[in-house]
């Protein structure tokens, strides 16, 4: 009896297809956003293609918790099943809530420190793509998902630095007659720096799973 109705649940690897799927959708989603970044006609068309890529990621984290809620066994804990789809999405989410506020202010040109913030999300978005298939044998695959993990702390950090730099400039620049220039212009600095921390959300998660696991 308890093999037939686990023979009809979700199998484990659901869940690792579903993870990659989603970081698929972050990865397409990156190079999007970065092309949004050099500026020009295209933004608003770029800023709708964000939203249909977060509508598609938002539609692969509701088939992993309900995946979550149908299975007796799972590849790790339940808890950080649900812990990694949530930082998955929130780093898509961030991108959507960035052209947000580029679409509220009708921005169409970038700084070329947010343009260089783009490349670290395309990078880190990458590497949690590269990564994500370890976790099936993370054991095995324990160095690479650390080594991974260092990285993108690193590109944080890089990310941190333009951050800083670019919202001097932007001051520089606004500082006689430009407020609300120096206003739109530090809030997307803000969202953009919080996609890089969703990103790092993401290793942080994968190195904390592989940790329950050692």
């Amino acid at each position: 009896m308890l093999g037939w109705l686990r023979a009809l649940m979700p199998k484990e690897d659901r869940f690792f297809d579903l993870f990659e799927a989603h970081a698929k959708i972050a990865v397409e989603a990156a190079h999007c956003f970065r092309r949004l970044l050099d500026g020009g006609p295209d933004v608003p068309r770029y800023c709708d293609e964000i939203t249909a890529y977060e509508h598609k990621a938002d539609e692969v984290a509701r088939e992993v918790l309900l995946a979550l809620r149908r299975s007796f066994i799972t590849p790790f804990d339940r808890g950080d099943i649900h812990g990694l789809i949530n930082d998955l999405d929130d780093a898509v989410d961030q991108m959507r809530q960035t052209v947000k506020a580029i679409s509220l202010y009708d921005v169409g040109d970038f700084t070329p420190d947010m343009a260089r913030i783009g490349d670290v999300i395309v990078e880190s978005a990458r590497i949690v793509q590269d990564t994500l298939p370890l976790l099936r044998a993370m054991n095995a695959n324990s160095a690479r998902i650390n080594a991974a993990n260092e990285q993108i702390v690193k590109l944080e950090e890089q990310a941190d630095l333009l951050y800083l730099a670019g919202l001097k400039e932007l001051f520089l620049a606004n500082r006689d007659n430009g407020a609300m220039a120096y206003i739109v212009g530090a809030e997307i600095y803000s969202h953009l720096e919080k996609v890089v921390d969703s990103f790092e959300d993401v290793a942080n998660r994968m190195s904390g799973i592989l940790l329950e696991h050692l």
